[in-house]
């Protein structure tokens, strides 16, 4: 025993010594690649007949996998290729084979060893993150059952404090990300294959109906139907002049299209989603910390500052998922009165929260792979199923005409819309507070598509998580908002009426009554929104608990305890009535104001990340330096 224990000390110090020198070597040939690919580079015998504009980026795997296995700690180790360089081991000083210690095996056998002490090492949750979060979010709703005046005093102070001084930074956020991302997506960078050289997990249909439904969800038939008729009853501030007809509809239209079209597909669909992609490459964790590492570097691991963007963050998106689920509870028990005749009282509200809660749990418990992609299939299917129902039994003629018109003005008045700056409460109420939301949901919708987007290159995440699902959005609004308008105009009041009346949860239903068949049409939309808030719940439990991770993926136990606790948070708010529901959706922009500082950092960072990706993929060459053209002299004589 002692002789074997050793020979095993014998053999790790002669491995650490060679592959510490065979990382100089690979140094030596990186550089010589990067800085003059070609008669240099010649001279360097590569045991490999990969052309030398790859040889680049397989050289740089192999290089960090390497790295990896001299590094002390557990540590995941991705999965590259490795290249092999004609190299040569000596003899070990004892009795090992020889082919036990050829280069590639000898890689994979440190990889693996790797990979086992991880697995022994388990998931670690962050007790400050679970804790802190957890406490706050428990604190803020004994305090709204308590004393709801004083918390509705202090979260309408601290709403209008955020949107008076982070507004503006918040629209041009936006803006900024999305010009960033859509010049990044379709520059040679595009095609940078992110998350490593493997097949997607996920077909297109399945991965984009996941990402759609997940942050769609969030008002895909509550606001659909209700905010373009708001902007139709009482047009934006800067088009009052402009009221009624197909010009006011698609006016209205158009600033929905604003709210919640590219601009806010974009915030977690693209420059955060590469950071938090090319992080998780490089060992770091699927947390919010980790968009900030453009910003802090590697010590993003253990700075404090990195702690409070995963506590902020989590507060956030279950801010913004809470909230609408409390509202939805109300809506549907508003339906369930209007169309069946049931009873509106708490017990109702709890049973449908209860539901949606529990197929949420059923989705979190059974995995990513089949919980929120059989949720979003289904959902896709339901909701279309939907949309041909009621245009078709509408007028599918206007609301073509009306897509289209309102399609022009949004890319005419795009950027006035985007960054509006005139009636504040206008403002507050409509365009700061859709885009608080979107901010709140980014770093944790970053993190969910990285987990699904494994394999696809920066355009296509791109194309698959903002253009597409913005595209969607609109199809969708104007589907289920543009019927109402149709309604509206061929009969005034039939939808105006009950939304001056209820208010925005009456417009949804409005529009079932006013066309045939609306019992069936009623229940097909109560299906739709339950399956597409259950989705969203499923997707921010995932989120959050990864968030709360230190290690690892998070456990299904640990998602579903997130999963109900939001639910039932959102049950316990229902006992103050809308006030509690009302404080927390303007938590969603008080929280939202962490959110964007977390999502500066890939403004510049992504695109840096872009380049070395590019570099290490052999799409691009290293950078060449700009060369000053000397003036052509003039003869002499």
């Amino acid at each position: 025993m002692r002789e074997a224990l050793t020979n095993l000390r014998l053999l790790r110090n002669f491995i650490v010594e060679h592959l510490t020198e065979q990382l100089d070597a690979y140094d030596q040939v990186i550089r010589l690649l990067a800085e003059e690919p070609g008669e240099r580079a010649q001279g360097h015998t590569l045991a490999c007949s990969a052309p030398l504009s790859s040889v680049a980026p397989m050289l740089v795997n192999a290089r960090r996998l390497l790295r990896v296995a001299l590094s002390p700690g557990p540590m995941a180790v991705p999965r590259f290729g490795v290249a092999v360089t004609a190299f040569s081991i000596p003899e070990p000083p004892f009795g090992v084979p020889g082919s036990f210690l050829r280069p590639r095996r000898l890689l994979f056998f440190m990889s693996s060893t790797q990979r086992t002490r991880v697995r022994e090492t388990g998931r670690r949750p962050d007790p400050w993150v679970i804790g802190i979060s957890g406490g706050l979010l428990v604190l803020f709703v004994v305090f709204a059952l308590t004393r709801p005046t004083i918390v509705n005093t202090a979260v309408d102070a601290a709403f209008a404090w955020s949107t008076r001084w982070f507004g503006a930074y918040w629209q041009v956020l936006l803006l900024a990300t999305l010009v960033v991302a859509t010049i990044l997506a379709f520059s040679r960078y595009g095609r940078v294959r992110m998350g490593g050289p493997v097949t997607p997990e996920f077909g297109w249909f399945r991965w984009v109906a996941m990402v759609l439904t997940t942050l769609l969800a969030a008002g895909g038939v509550f606001w659909a139907a209700a905010e373009p008729l708001a902007h139709y009853v009482d047009p934006p501030p800067q088009y009052a002049d402009v009221s009624g007809g197909l010009d006011g509809a698609a006016i209205a239209l158009a600033q929905t299209f604003t709210h919640w079209g590219f601009v806010g597909w974009a915030i977690g669909g693209s420059l955060a989603t590469l950071v938090m992609m090319r992080g998780v490459e490089k060992g770091l964790p699927l947390r919010p910390r980790t968009l900030l590492w453009p910003l802090l570097g590697e010590k993003v691991r253990t700075h404090w500052l990195g702690t409070v963007a995963d506590i902020s963050c989590v507060l956030a998106v279950v801010a913004g998922t809470v909230g609408p689920i409390g509202f939805l509870g109300l809506q549907m028990s508003y339906i369930g009165t209007e169309m069946f005749g049931l009873d509106s009282g708490y017990g109702t509200q709890v049973a449908l929260i209860g539901g949606l809660t529990l197929i949420a749990t059923v989705s979190v418990l059974s995995g990513v792979d089949r919980g929120i992609q059989l949720l979003s299939r289904i959902n896709v299917w339901a909701a279309l199923v939907l949309i041909v129902s009621i245009v078709g039994l509408a007028s599918l003629p206007y609301v073509i005409d009306l897509f289209l018109q309102a399609s022009a003005v949004h890319v005419r008045e795009f950027v006035p819309m985007s960054l509006y700056r005139g009636d504040d409460a206008w403002l507050g109420y409509w365009t700061l507070f859709f885009f608080g939301w979107f901010i709140g949901f980014g770093p944790l919708m970053a993190i969910f598509i990285a987990r699904v987007s494994k394999g696809r290159t920066i355009r296509e995440i791109y194309v698959g998580a903002t253009v597409l699902p913005s595209v969607v959005t609109m199809v969708w609004f104007t589907a289920l908002g543009g019927t109402g308008l149709w309604l509206e105009q061929r009969d005034p009041g039939v939808i105006s009426g009950p939304y001056t009346e209820h208010g925005l949860a009456a417009a949804a239903l409005s529009i079932v009554q006013a066309l045939p068949f609306s019992s069936v049409l009623a229940v097909i939309m109560i299906v739709v929104t339950l399956i597409f808030f259950a989705a969203t719940l499923d997707a921010m439990s995932y989120a959050v608990s990864a968030s709360s991770m230190r290690e690892g993926e998070p456990h299904a136990v640990v998602r579903a305890f997130w999963c109900v606790g939001m639910g039932a948070t959102a049950v316990v708010l229902l006992t103050v009535g809308d006030n509690g529901v009302q404080a927390l959706q303007s938590v969603i922009v008080v929280t939202a104001v962490p959110a964007g500082l977390v999502l500066l950092p890939p403004l510049w960072g992504a695109p840096r990340l872009a380049r070395e990706m590019a570099v290490e993929q052999g799409i691009v060459t290293s950078i060449e330096p700009r060369r000053v053209e000397e003036p052509e002299r003039e003869p002499v004589g």
